[in-house]
């Protein structure tokens, strides 16, 4: 269990299908697949991995690890 004073570093996985395999463009962008957040980047990873190898049969299908904590910083936003 982590303590209370650990950082939290907030990851987001999310994929879908893309309009080429060799871009990362999706295909519908009401399509994306949101499959969670996670306060590590392993557990992320994990989470990634799972659902990339349940779609390795369709080649378009594409899913990111987003560094959510590199974005959020509570000084500059509004």
């Amino acid at each position: 269990m982590a303590d209370a004073h650990d950082a939290q570093l907030l990851h987001l996985v999310i994929g879908g299908e893309m309009r080429h395999p060799a871009e990362p463009v999706f295909r519908d962008l009401s399509q994306v697949e949101f499959v969670g957040a996670y306060g590590s980047y392993d557990e992320a990873k994990q989470a990634w991995k799972a659902r990339a190898q349940a779609t390795v049969d369709n080649a378009h299908m594409r899913y990111f690890i987003l560094h959510a904590h590199k974005l959020i910083d509570p000084r500059t936003d509004a």
